[in-house]
């Protein structure tokens, strides 16, 4: 276990932040939980520096076990979480989205999580998915190394669109660029499907103006801020302060985002570092809660 996690001093700091606000708690759309071995394998690629990290150092935070994690989480006052899962290669998808039904059925406080990739009979598992009650899909373009916007998984993009599941993305280049990052195969993409539901993570660092600009341009397209604004993420893409306005006037837009856990920092930080943006309790009350609260239908606070 790490120097600062699972402590309760840690939790209570979480939770003075949310009470301050007048809060029930927290939604965090954008937490990691996957099978075991899997998840092992994505903390030995952090571990080893490679080239999806951009060659930056990134001590994971959290190690605890998977039921540690939830309770961490829970003591957190996190409300409702994710379990983003990914696959790299054909064949993964539905393995994954078997896994992930599995762990919503035992896990009740986790938004079920699906996933895909661009493969023979993604339409058929999407739809199965929906159908078995996934109430949230990640896609990963910088892992997969496919084009959003490829053929293959248009009817998967359509049926999403048709049946309002928000499907988080990570699209942007950060923190490394891959083949198909960026906003422009996006925006193919939102041009066929202009009610997807995107919510683009890590608020599309490091091309953050022009994925406002996708988000201004198309009323179902939302942010989340994952590992935005923290001194990790500043360093190496700092969000342009002249776009914060932008980011302000998107406040019913805007999701937190933790990627907990595989973080280099404790939790808190990232809720502290939206908060010295300074743009106000009802933002921070919108994007750490209401937002996805009314995006996912949770019970109002």
């Amino acid at each position: 276990m790490s120097d600062h996690s699972g402590t309760r001093s840690e939790a209570d700091d979480v939770r003075r932040f949310w009470e301050g606000l007048g809060l029930p708690g927290l939604v965090d759309v954008h937490t990691h939980f996957m099978p075991e071995r899997v998840l092992h394998k994505v903390w030995a690629y952090f571990d080893a520096l490679g080239p999806l990290t951009g060659g930056v150092e990134w001590p994971i935070s959290y190690r605890e076990g998977e039921g540690e994690r939830a309770e961490l989480l829970r003591a957190f006052g996190i409300r409702a979480f994710t379990a983003m899962l990914y696959p790299h290669k054909p064949g993964m998808a539905r393995w994954l989205n078997d896994w992930a039904a599995g762990f919503a059925r035992r896990t009740p406080d986790c938004l079920h999580t699906s996933t895909l990739f661009p493969e023979p009979g993604v339409e058929g598992y999407v739809r199965d998915a929906v159908e078995t009650g996934a109430r949230v899909f990640k896609a990963h373009v910088q892992v997969g190394g496919y084009d959003p916007a490829g053929e293959a998984l248009d009817a998967a993009w359509g049926l999403l669109a048709e049946a309002g599941v928000p499907v988080v993305i990570h699209c942007g280049s950060g923190p490394a660029p891959g083949t198909y990052t960026g906003p422009e195969p996006v925006a193919r993409v939102l041009a066929r499907h202009p009610r997807l539901r995107l919510v683009v993570a890590h608020l599309g660092m490091p091309e953050y103006e022009e994925f406002l600009g996708l988000a201004e341009r198309y009323g179902e397209v939302r942010l989340d801020t994952t590992m935005a604004f923290t001194d990790f993420s500043e360093r190496m893409a700092p969000f342009p302060r002249r776009a914060l306005p932008r980011l302000a006037a998107l406040g019913d837009r805007i999701l937190l985002g933790s990627d907990f856990p595989n973080i280099p920092y404790p939790y808190v930080h990232q809720l502290h570092a939206l908060e010295r943006l300074g743009l106000g309790e009802e933002w921070l009350r919108a994007v750490c809660h209401d937002n996805a609260a009314a995006l996912f239908g949770l019970p109002a606070r």
